[in-house]
């Protein structure tokens, strides 16, 4: 029988005023986010997740076969463990609905960031993960990228 390996943190961890930094993958890392169309629907998903647990995201961008997202706690009672695992579901739902052939791997990786200097090398190496992949020369090229709390335009 195999078991599964726990979650590394206890998830009192992720609860208030916490930064952390996920990454979740497409099973098998099959190219799956290369549409505005799904960029769009997926970020829906995620922004109703990160509503619902009083989170924002200080950078969210989906390479082709996963997605990163800094997600800060806005309140004592914010969750941002339960935010990704409510986008989870909400996107697991629409794969296994509109598009079976994809689903997402398991669970997640997670970082809690624990300062500023932190927190903005995180989002720098967001930013520049379609340019090392050769998707994009200029990390501002590449359209699956957001944030609720900044304006990326302003970004250099």
């Amino acid at each position: 029988m195999i078991r599964e390996k726990k979650h590394r943190l206890p998830l009192v961890a992720y609860r208030g005023f916490q930064v952390v930094s996920f990454t979740a993958c497409i099973k098998l890392r099959t190219p799956f986010f290369t549409t505005p169309e799904l960029f769009d629907n997926f970020k829906e998903m995620l922004l109703r997740g990160l509503r619902e647990y009083e989170c924002a995201s200080d950078i969210y961008l989906f390479m082709p076969d996963r997605t990163h997202i800094i997600c800060r706690g806005q309140s004592e009672t914010a969750d941002t463990w339960r935010a990704m695992k409510a986008f989870k579901q909400y996107s697991g739902f629409w794969l296994a609905a509109n598009r079976p052939s994809h689903r997402w791997q398991k669970d997640f990786y997670d970082h809690i960031l624990r300062n500023d200097a932190a927190i903005e090398k995180h989002i720098w190496y967001i930013l520049n993960n379609p340019v090392r992949a050769g998707l994009v020369d200029y990390w501002k090229d590449y359209p699956f990228k957001g944030s609720t709390l900044y304006n990326l335009d302003d970004w250099d």
